[in-house]
């Protein structure tokens, strides 16, 4: 499984972006979709998930209300619109996708097989 992320860059505080991550190769083996950032000096954090046939969301508490994780199955794509960005919302993100059947959603990074190359985002004042 390949990941290609895009979508990141500078917003003003209170502006939205949308992230993207297409999947290639084995796409029938994914499980659950996730989203993770990343600053320097620390661990990489949960941000969203989505179970990829169901369509079930798991979102970290900070970001409820303010990101939406969606994916198109056909398009092999998932998306993290983010809106009401902040400054602490900047970081690297990652897309990543678990290969592991649960019945829970993935949410530590650990749990994820594959990973996009990341984009930054940058949220000034």
């Amino acid at each position: 499984v390949q990941l290609q992320a895009s979508g990141g860059g500078l917003v003003q505080a209170g502006g939205s972006l949308t992230l993207s991550c297409v999947a290639s190769g084995r796409t029938l083996m994914i499980f659950d979709f996730g989203w993770f950032r990343q600053v320097p000096g620390k661990e990489r954090e949960f941000v969203a998930a989505i179970r990829w046939t169901k369509g079930i969301v798991e979102m970290e508490d900070s970001v409820k209300g303010r990101f939406t994780i969606s994916r198109d199955i056909d398009k092999k794509t998932v998306s993290l619109q983010m809106n009401s960005l902040k400054l602490e919302d900047t970081a690297v993100y990652y897309c990543a996708a678990d290969l592991f059947r649960a019945a829970e959603i993935a949410t530590s990074p650990h749990m994820y097989d594959y990973w996009g190359q990341g984009t930054q985002v940058t949220v000034s004042s």
